[in-house]
């Protein structure tokens, strides 16, 4: 597992710049709003896999809502800690999350989940619903077909994972989360799983 996180961490940290060039920023801004206004006022939010902070952290941000990033990728981290200056952004793995009980008003992992090993994600959905507040709201996505392996990702070896998302909805309601929504949708030519939840 350690070999895995450490796989991602490399990738991304090679990565980093040329991956952003690439990335279509405002794609799924309308999922970002939605989250938003789900959330109550002067939240804190937890945005799990932040990357270089765009969109996600900015767009909250320019919101009023507080944002606390983490990552695997120091050089993610610091272009996050450029990008979007009003954040804090900090080093952890999403299998090791290291945050008290009833924290955030938000938990959000787009993008992120996917690398890691699909034995781990009821694991860190159970411990989002922890480190949520009551009536916290939860923003994730992954793929849309269930595969785990390494391929090449921007020149270097990258690692996926995922369930199909029956068995991740399932997950995430056996974590204690009500469904808010959920459905597969297409965004920037992508095809990801989005589910969104309460801690009821």
């Amino acid at each position: 597992m350690d070999a895995i996180s450490k796989l991602v961490e490399q990738g991304y940290n090679r990565i980093a710049e040329d991956y952003y060039s690439h990335r279509n920023l405002s794609k799924f801004n309308n999922e970002l709003e939605e989250f938003a206004s789900l959330l109550p006022k002067n939240a804190h939010t937890l945005d799990v896999g932040c990357g270089a902070g765009i969109p996600t952290a900015k767009f909250l941000t320019e919101r009023g809502i507080k944002v606390t990033g983490i990552d695997l990728s120091d050089k993610m981290l610091n272009l996050a800690r450029d990008n979007v200056p009003n954040a804090k952004f900090v080093k952890m793995d999403m299998i090791k999350l290291e945050f008290n009980e009833n924290t955030f008003d938000g938990i959000i992992s787009v993008f992120a989940l996917f690398h890691v090993p699909k034995e781990n994600h009821y694991d860190v959905f159970k411990k989002f619903f922890e480190i949520l507040k009551p009536g916290g709201i939860l923003m994730i996505n992954s793929g849309v077909s269930e595969s785990e392996g390494t391929s090449r990702f921007f020149g270097v070896p990258m690692f996926w994972s995922n369930f199909s998302p029956k068995t991740t909805l399932d997950l995430v309601k056996k974590a204690g989360f009500s469904i808010i929504s959920e459905a597969v949708l297409e965004r920037g030519g992508e095809y990801q799983y989005w589910v969104f939840g309460k801690k009821s």
